[in-house]
Formats: C-alpha cells, sequence, structure tokens
C-alpha cells in the first residue's frame, strides 16, 4: 500500500509537478527521468520514477460508457423479463450496484495509494459508499426484515444460530480424552487460528505502530473475559487467550508485520515502464512489483506531542476496537455463520479502506494547515463502525444490557481512573504551570 502520490498517470492533475508524501516533487511530463528531492525531518525511502504515462493509467471514460449502454440496450430489447418477481428484484439490485461501482471507479476521487491502480481504491471507496448505505437502510427496518434482507444474498441465511462456548474444558493434557492427549488444544486449531495471524499481521502492516497494536490485542482480550455473558463465543480458556491469542496469533503476526514494515521504510524504490524493460524477465518482475507498494512511510504517531493528538489516536484505537466487536455483535444479531463469506467480505472492506483512513489520519495529524479536515475514508469508517453499533443497540438491546461481572467492571473502572490521572498529568499540569510562570513574570515585570 503505497502513497497515492508522485505517480504518473495516478490522476488527471495538470500540473507539471507533484509532491509526495516525503518531500519529493517529480516531474510529471513523459518520459523525463527527474527526481528533485527536498528536505525533509523524516526520513524517507528514495522513490524514483521514469515518469511513463501508459494507456494502463488512463481513465476510459468512454469505453466504460459504451459497455454500460450496451449491457442495458441488451437487457432491454434483447432479454426476456422472467416472471419471477423476487428474482427480478434480486437482478435489479445487483444491476444498481454494478452500475454505481462502475461510475464510482470513474468518477470517484482516488485514495491515498496508487499501487496497484488508482481504480482499485476508487472501487474500494465506492463499496464503502454502499455498504455504510446498507446498514442506514436496516436501521429503517425491523429485526425480522433485516435477516430476511440478508436472504436476498444467500438464502440459507435467517436462521438461528447455535450458542457455543469455548471455555468448557480447559485442561492442556487430556490423557483420558479418545482423541489425544491434547485433544482440548487440537480443537482449537481451525481456520480461525490461522485467519487470526494473517489479521493482525496485516493490521501491522496499516498502524505500523507496536504500542498501539498489542494495546488492541490485550484490550480485545480483556474485551472477551468482560462479554462473554453476552456472546458465549468470548468465552475461552486462559491459555486460548494468552497463549493461542495474544502470544501466538496476535504477537507473532505484529512481529512479522513490524519486521515486513522495517524491510520496506531502508529499501528503495525504482520504478521503470514496463515496455522499457528489455528481458523477459525483468518484465514480469516488473508486474509483480504492481503488487507492491510505489514507497513507504514509516509513521511516528508521536502520542504525546500535543493533546488533540493524544485524544485522535485515542479515538482512532477506540474506534479500531469497537469494529472488531461488532464483527462479533452483528454475526449473533443478524444470525449471519461464523464461516460465511458476508463476515470475510466485510473484515477485507474495513482492512481497506482502514488503511486508507489510518493514512489519512497520519496526514491530518501531521498537517500544518489550519484547515485541514479528516479524509473521506476516515470520514465513513467512523460513519459505517456507529451505524453498525446503533444496529446492535437498536436489533440486540436484550443481550447489550446484560450486566457484566463486577470485578471486570472494577478492572476497566480502575484503568479508566489510570487513564485520566496521566492524561491531566502529562497535558493539563503542564499546561498550568506554564499559566502560573507567565503570571509570576508579568508581577515581576510590574
Amino acid at each position: 500500500m503505497a502513497d497515492n502520490t508522485g505517480c504518473n498517470g495516478a490522476d488527471s492533475s495538470d500540473d507539471h509537478t507533484r509532491e509526495d508524501s516525503s518531500g519529493r516533487m517529480e516531474a510529471d511530463g513523459l518520459g523525463q527521468d527527474h527526481t528533485f528531492e527536498k528536505p525533509s525531518s523524516q526520513k524517507q525511502p528514495l522513490v524514483y520514477d521514469d515518469g511513463t504515462d501508459t494507456w494502463f493509467w488512463r481513465t476510459h471514460t468512454v469505453t466504460a460508457l459504451a459497455i454500460i449502454v450496451c449491457g442495458l440496450v441488451y437487457t432491454t430489447f434483447l432479454e426476456e423479463t422472467p416472471q419471477d418477481t423476487m428474482l427480478n428484484m434480486r437482478r435489479g439490485a445487483i444491476a444498481v450496484v454494478i452500475f454505481f461501482l462502475l461510475i464510482g471507479t470513474i468518477h470517484m476521487p482516488s485514495g491515498p495509494f496508487i499501487r496497484p491502480h488508482p481504480v482499485v481504491w476508487r472501487l474500494v471507496l465506492s463499496v464503502m459508499i454502499l455498504y455504510v448505505l446498507t446498514l442506514i437502510f436496516a436501521l429503517f427496518q425491523t429485526i425480522d426484515d433485516t435477516r430476511q434482507f440478508l436472504k436476498l444474498y444467500d438464502p440459507s441465511l435467517g436462521q438461528p444460530l447455535p450458542e457455543r462456548t469455548y471455555a468448557e474444558d480447559c485442561r492442556i493434557y487430556t490423557p483420558d480424552h479418545p482423541n489425544g492427549s491434547f485433544a482440548n488444544v487440537a480443537d482449537k486449531m481451525d481456520v480461525f487460528v490461522p485467519s487470526h495471524f494473517f489479521g493482525w499481521y496485516v493490521k501491522g502492516l496499516i498502524l505500523r505502530d507496536m504500542w498501539i497494536l498489542h494495546m488492541l490485542s490485550a484490550g480485545f482480550e480483556f474485551f472477551e473475559y468482560t462479554l462473554e455473558c453476552q456472546l458465549p463465543n468470548f468465552g475461552e480458556c486462559w491459555w486460548d487467550h494468552w497463549i493461542l491469542d495474544f502470544l501466538l496469533c496476535n504477537g507473532l503476526g505484529i512481529y512479522l508485520g513490524a519486521k515486513t514494515c522495517q524491510y520496506l521504510s531502508m529499501r528503495s524504490y525504482h520504478w521503470r515502464s514496463l515496455w522499457k524493460i528489455p528481458s523477459l524477465k525483468g518484465k514480469l518482475k516488473r508486474a509483480v512489483g504492481q503488487f507492491t507498494p510505489y514507497s513507504w512511510t514509516e509513521y511516528k504517531w508521536g502520542y504525546s506531542e500535543s493533546f488533540m493528538r493524544y485524544g485522535y489516536i485515542c479515538m482512532m484505537t477506540s474506534f479500531w476496537m469497537l469494529q472488531e466487536l461488532n464483527t462479533f455483535y452483528l454475526k449473533a444479531i443478524l444470525w449471519i455463520p461464523p464461516n460465511h463469506s458476508l463476515n470475510f467480505y466485510r473484515e477485507m472492506l474495513y482492512a481497506f479502506v482502514g488503511a486508507c483512513a489510518t493514512k489519512e489520519s497520519y496526514d491530518y495529524l501531521r498537517s500544518t494547515d489550519k484547515n485541514a479536515s479528516i479524509g473521506r475514508h476516515t470520514w465513513l469508517v467512523f460513519t459505517g463502525i456507529i451505524c453498525e453499533m446503533l444496529l446492535e443497540i437498536k436489533f440486540g438491546w436484550e443481550t447489550l444490557s446484560i450486566r457484566p461481572p463486577t470485578h471486570m467492571l472494577v478492572f476497566w473502572g480502575v484503568l479508566a481512573l489510570v487513564f485520566v490521572c496521566w492524561s491531566v498529568w502529562r497535558f493539563v499540569l503542564p499546561l498550568l504551570r506554564a499559566l502560573h510562570r507567565r503570571q509570576h513574570s508579568s508581577k515581576k515585570i510590574q
């Protein structure tokens, strides 16, 4: 995932130069091999681009319009409309979605990345808009109608799910078990183990901060302890929480993600047009490189630099946690099986749009422009997560109103108190001291 700046053909700007995230100005003319590096306080890898503009990067608006018109003409005059009302509604909804996505990939603004192609990130933005609109539509329905609405996608949905807990037998060694001496451990080794690992590896590439990642990882395990009274799926054995999840799946994914970020931040990026590379091996290598970052930016979040930055990072981290929790509550309330494709698509959508939102948030915090605002991806992510929470409150209040255990409420209360005390010590007290010194100096002058 790369910064969407400094690559020729990435947008339709008429400017002759563009500035990338590391402060470089690159020539925008065809075939010009110029890269000018500006002084920057943050070290960035060198990026070289030969500036070639090819068919691959151009927006094919006329071609897309011709395809749309041909499809509509075929449907209107050549295809016989079925007499099945439900089938026609499904086909019409699919056609509307495809039409909207096609318009979005052509006319939506490009995201903050350009690899593998800006059209991918315009598509991500379009899909996120559709997802938020779907959530808003669901807010005006009943729970039964919403479950029936999901059956338009998959007729097998809309059936109650069995409740399962993973904390029935927490023994590690089970010599009397018919399936082996470590049957309980083997039972936890399902498809969700590699998915957890890969998910935290991707989070490492997106957030690029070990402290935030470990806070999220540990925080989610404590939330599982707190909320297992509401969702039995949160019930796990201690070794499942802290060894299998926190240390192995989450910890190893975070570590490898950090190592990948370190490697990407140390290398230089040299890009040439595919048609300028003479050898077949070089062309294949360049084609594979299209799916790698165009450049890489190290995130230095600077939690304690200012109260505004600190507050925004806390809010961003909270929304990351809410997105994780929403996954489980939406499955339970809307009766979506854990291994259903809808869960996978939602996670993939939040991974892509979350990468864009995180980059926009970082640029927003680092911007010196007083009129800077959060990006469109960030706005949509916040809106989507809030809409999901509203759905859970509206349709699953009986579940959410179950009181967590007292000892966990005490734990979160103490943690909140420590959090507030540290915030006051770090930001409020220095401000009061500075104000006191200023008043004292003014009295001396008088």
